[in-house]
């Protein structure tokens, strides 16, 4: 029986399977996706960008360590992170049981608004992951 993942529409998308989440007009919430949290399995360690760094698309900016991997998190546009989910630091598991909600990574300062062009919307990721799960 094939899965189901959860892909929020209001929600823009990379191959990589990191979410961004317009939260106004300079600020973005970046985490990972269903897809990529129920790959990973049980999350056990997450290593954040600083507050402040300045981070460029599609270059690694984090890490989240789960029971099986380690994985680099991409940031899907470039900005400068101006805050982090110090939540995390202590419940990582948050990443797989609430995703798109409570576990997100961090939130950004957006440098290029035409970088949103190149994202996925929801019907974009959908057909996207289908193809990987064939």
């Amino acid at each position: 029986m094939k899965e189901i993942y959860e892909v929020p529409e209001n929600l823009r998308y990379t191959s990589k399977h990191e979410w961004m989440k317009l939260e106004n007009e300079k600020i973005a919430i970046v985490g990972i996706t269903d897809y990529a949290q129920k790959l990973l399995k049980e999350v056990v360690y997450v290593e954040l960008p600083e507050e402040g760094k300045k981070v460029v698309k599609d270059e690694s900016c984090a890490t989240v360590e789960s029971v099986k991997s380690v994985s680099d998190i991409f940031s899907p546009i470039s900005g400068e992170i101006s805050e982090i989910n110090k939540v995390l630091e202590n419940e990582p598991e948050l990443i797989n049981n609430s995703p798109y909600e409570q576990g997100w990574l961090y939130r950004l300062r957006i440098d290029n608004k035409k970088e949103l062009d190149e994202l996925m919307d929801s019907d974009q990721y959908k057909k996207y992951i289908d193809k990987l799960s064939e």
